[in-house]
């Protein structure tokens, strides 16, 4: 891709997919802008190798890199946060985890985060807003963004709940795993989690590596999928 030329997804009038496969790097998982009037959050973003890229197709969907409030990171892994340090040199938005997520960060743990699956390293950040207990509420521009703690895939793995244009818009980025026991993953929990995600009756689903599923009926058929397999 030209790095002068954007290349975005909308998937409402609010949220757009910014990064991730084509749009960024193949490396990259999703990268989700949400644009509340104004008031802007990213979920995610990416290994960090394509960052011109990213800030392009930002800026491309009519939201300015001042107006972005928020970072809210669903997990610790590479492909979701190797981006982060560098964006956060760049931009003043706080960063958004859940507090058994945040030491991996914090610590550069490349195991946890699965950096070394990547021949990376992770680069150390501090996690500004610590998601603690099973649910919390974030405000942008007025509306309610619910972080919701989904363990399994990591022990702090969150899914990101919204409103837009009448439905509910899930940030559930690796609803499909994998798990292994190097990212401390644990299948029951998992499961629950699956359970929880699919009790949410999302509208939408943006998911991080298999693209974005809307209507009801698609969405709980993809998370079905990985309640009757093996993980």
């Amino acid at each position: 891709m030209n790095n002068n030329h954007s290349k975005t997804g909308q998937i409402t009038k609010e949220i757009f997919q910014v990064g991730g496969g084509q749009l960024t790097s193949s490396e990259d998982a999703a990268i989700y802008l949400i644009n509340f009037a104004g008031h802007a959050a990213m979920v995610d973003a990416g290994c960090g190798g394509a960052q011109n890229r990213l800030l392009i197709n930002i800026k491309a969907c009519g939201v300015t890199l001042d107006q972005i409030e928020y970072l809210l990171l669903t997990h610790c892994h590479y492909d979701h946060t190797g981006g982060v340090k560098a964006l956060k040199d760049l931009l003043h938005f706080q960063i958004v985890a859940h507090e058994l997520e945040a030491p991996f960060m914090e610590k550069g743990d490349n195991v946890v985060t699965a950096a070394k699956w990547y021949g990376a390293r992770i680069q150390p950040f501090q996690v500004d807003y610590k998601i603690s207990g099973s649910q919390e509420d974030i405000t942008l521009g007025g509306r309610i963004i619910q972080a919701i703690h989904t363990p399994g895939h990591s022990p702090g793995s969150l899914v990101y709940l919204a409103e837009s244009a009448g439905m509910k818009v899930l940030f559930a980025q690796d609803v499909h795993g994998p798990l292994h026991s190097d990212m401390k993953s644990n299948q029951e929990d998992y499961r629950r989690s699956l359970e929880l995600i699919l009790s949410l009756e999302a509208d939408i689903l943006c998911e991080g590596h298999f693209g974005v599923y809307k209507g009801k009926k698609e969405v709980a058929g993809f998370i079905r999928r990985f309640l009757t397999t093996r993980n």
